[in-house]
């Protein structure tokens, strides 16, 4: 996708539900954006400030955008979903984009379901962003069905834009863009049962349970969440920083966003960057392996033991990736993100890590391609990350998986290639060739 190009919409299938869904960018990193109880996936993009937000994030990442059923694009249905449902949706998108893991990033109400998300399955989740979200909107018990008359009454005029994005708000075009960004967003009838069901919304009882690192931030002056929503968010999960920013709008992409941007790279990635000549694109062999079934592994071995055996392989691949000459760029968890100046080394590297762990009793995955990389501090970017992240996806366990342009390039190398067919790489155009190296 190039610059000036919008996303284009596509549909998950959640149970009979069609969710609507976009992504922008090629980073290594997946991440979800989940909306509160207002979106529209293309409108949005009209909207000042949304799409630069989110080609910012996809200098790092690539992100994922989506309308909740209900929402936008997707589906209508005959009653808000439950929470369980919107996980269900998430999963649906993930699966679909070929998402095996993914920073969740929760707006507003978004930020509840993705903290019981992360807290079910933490194997699918890295890192959580929580902007403007809640455990519990009790501050609305003593005066919701007001509220709701309120809401419903003025639906559909952009009175909204006063409270969620005050900020924008400067001149009657903007307020009727926004006008027609709720009434596309949702009908009345279901904002009042989203709102209703919000107002019931309590996550409080699981949110120590959720032990991913998560970074919670507010703008001080929320007019929609009241700041201390937000600290008591914070407060109760254990791995939760929390960030105050100034200012009153909601909406995560109004207002001064620079810093806020600046502390999610970081807490993303390990480092932020704001000059655009810090990049260098070098030619690089990109190898990601991942330990199969961790999630099983971890129930039968315990937290405390999985943990020592997690450290023993990250010490190893740091080994490994040296002794080849190559670079470690992060650990993902479960895994790892390497480059090689050789394609060669590469593959004997991944063959070698997938031999040392079986050793170990654990069963991995690689995936290896050879492209132009983006070198940007520590991380790396670029369609050929991407591409290797998508091969590694194909890979069964115990095997190395390659693609084509891999096998050309060690031609002559005393490495072998089993042909494992032509493919379709999510995200990526045109079929793929991938092939199985051996010794």
């Amino acid at each position: 996708m190039k610059d000036l190009d919008l996303p284009e919409t596509h549909y998950a299938l959640s149970g009979e539900v069609n969710i609507a869904y976009q992504w922008m960018g090629n980073g290594p990193i997946d991440l979800v954006f989940v909306p509160g109880f207002m979106s529209h996936i293309e409108f949005m993009h009209e909207l000042p400030g949304y799409t630069s937000f989110l080609r910012r994030l996809s200098k790092f990442a690539r992100v994922i955008t989506f309308d909740k059923r209900g929402q936008g694009l997707s589906d209508r249905v005959s009653d808000a979903p439950s929470l369980e449902q919107r996980m269900d949706d998430v999963r649906a998108v993930m699966d679909a984009v070929g998402s095996n893991r993914a920073v969740l990033f929760g707006n507003s109400e978004g930020g509840a379901m993705s903290a019981l998300f992360a807290a079910t399955y933490p194997d699918r989740v890295s890192r959580l962003l929580l902007f403007g979200g809640y455990a519990n909107r009790r501050d609305m018990s003593a005066d919701l069905e007001d509220r709701l008359q309120q809401r419903v009454k003025f639906w559909g005029t952009g009175a909204l834009m006063r409270i969620v994005a005050p900020s924008s708000a400067i001149s009657p075009d903007a307020i009727a863009q926004f006008a027609k960004f709720e009434r596309l967003s949702a009908s009345p009838g279901a904002v009042k049962s989203f709102m209703r069901l919000n107002s019931q919304i309590d996550i409080r009882s699981i949110l120590p349970t959720v032990r991913v690192p998560t970074l919670v931030f507010h703008r001080t002056d929320d007019k929609q969440v009241p700041i201390a929503l937000g600290r008591e968010l914070a407060s109760l999960m254990p791995e939760a920083k929390f960030i105050e920013y100034p200012g009153q709008d909601h909406a995560v992409a109004a207002g001064d966003v620079e810093a806020l941007l600046g502390d999610i790279e970081e807490f993303v990635t390990g480092h932020r960057n704001n000059l655009p000549d810090e990049s260098e694109r070098i030619l690089a062999t990109v190898l990601f392996s991942d330990i199969v079934d961790s999630t099983r592994t971890v129930a039968e071995k315990g937290d405390a033991a999985w943990r020592k055996v997690l450290d023993s392989h990250d010490q190893l691949s740091l080994e490994l990736v040296q002794r080849h000459r190559g670079r470690l760029i992060k650990s993902t968890g479960d895994g790892f993100l390497a480059i090689f100046d050789g394609p060669g080394r590469a593959v004997r590297c991944a063959l070698a890590m997938s031999a040392a762990s079986n050793q170990m009793g654990l069963r991995v995955r690689a995936g290896l391609h050879t492209g132009e990389i983006e070198v940007r501090g520590r991380d790396i970017g670029g369609i050929a990350v991407h591409a290797a992240s998508r091969v590694m996806a194909q890979s069964p366990p115990d095997e190395v998986l390659v693609s084509k342009v891999v096998t050309d390039l060690t031609a002559g190398a005393g490495l072998q290639f089993s042909e494992r067919g032509s493919h379709e790489l999510k995200g990526l155009p045109g079929r793929w060739d991938l092939f199985a190296a051996s010794v």
